[in-house]
């Protein structure tokens, strides 16, 4: 028996010795992305709990529903099915090392699918809902997210499918210590721009397992080449042999007069 999930149906193919039979059965996975409200707030936190180890009391979600409404999306599988959510806020940039204060600064602080639900492309349809929601509610300028560095399949998601960049590693993140990828993803070309001229050296991870352990973006390429240790190495000039013209001159004739003139001199000292 082999399964093949999709966003509609369940497909089943069954071999025997006469020949192939093909069943589809209608699933239930036909999910709705919605906003979130108040009351899915406990859905929300079991699903939490459910799938990740950084786990928030409900006074966290309630602070986040009640300050940035329309950021915050849920994920049906049909009605009253609950699916997965992104939780996500506005930074406040007085406290963020790092960050320009002039700029709208979105974060996503956490985002979870239930386990039955996964690789229907939930994930991407919650954080592409989160996203627009920033540019359009609060002409947000960028949004940043953290990641295990060990986390392949997060990683994979925010890099290749939404065009995250890794940004910045932060050393020992999370409670067991493991480190975290600062990851942005830039809704205007001039802050890209902007951001990505702060980062002056290669991002690296010594973490064991790190999914990158080293980053480095081609506007920093030559600067690491220059300070790199075989690019450091002298190379010796080809020496050419420069001719000289040399001028003729003519042999000076000492004269009888001249005889005179250096004896005198002689006899005075």
């Amino acid at each position: 028996f082999f399964f093949f999930n999709d966003t509609a149906t369940t497909e089943i193919y069954t071999r025997g010795i006469v020949g192939s039979v093909r069943c589809v059965q209608e699933t239930d996975y036909m999910v709705s992305i919605r906003r979130a409200t108040p009351d899915d707030l406990m859905d929300m936190q079991i699903c939490n709990l459910s799938n990740l180890p950084e786990n928030y009391q409900l006074k966290y979600y309630m602070y986040h529903i009640f300050s940035w409404p329309h950021i915050l999306y849920v994920a049906e599988a049909r009605p009253g099915k609950f699916a997965g959510y992104v939780l996500a806020k506005l930074e406040d940039e007085a406290d963020t090392e790092g960050h320009d204060d002039k700029l709208v600064h979105g974060h996503i602080t956490s985002i979870s699918v239930l386990r039955t639900y996964r690789r229907l492309g939930i994930a991407t349809k919650l954080m592409l809902a989160a996203e627009e929601a920033m540019k359009e509610a609060y002409n947000g300028d960028y949004v940043s997210l953290h990641v295990r560095v060990t986390n392949r399949a997060a990683i994979g998601l925010y890099k290749d499918v939404l065009k995250f960049r890794i940004m910045k590693v932060e050393k020992k993140y999370y409670a067991d210590s493991e480190d975290a990828y600062e990851m942005m993803k830039f809704f205007k070309p001039e802050v890209e721009e902007k951001m990505m001229k702060k980062i002056t050296e290669p991002i690296t991870s010594s973490y064991p397992g790190a999914t990158y352990p080293y980053v480095e973006y081609p506007s920093i390429k030559k600067k690491t080449e220059i300070h790199h240790p075989i690019a450091e190495k002298s190379v010796p000039e080809p020496q050419t042999q420069s001719k000289v013209e040399t001028v003729p001159t003519e042999k000076a004739q000492i004269t009888p007069e001249i005889k005179t003139e250096v004896k005198k001199e002689e006899k005075k000292t």
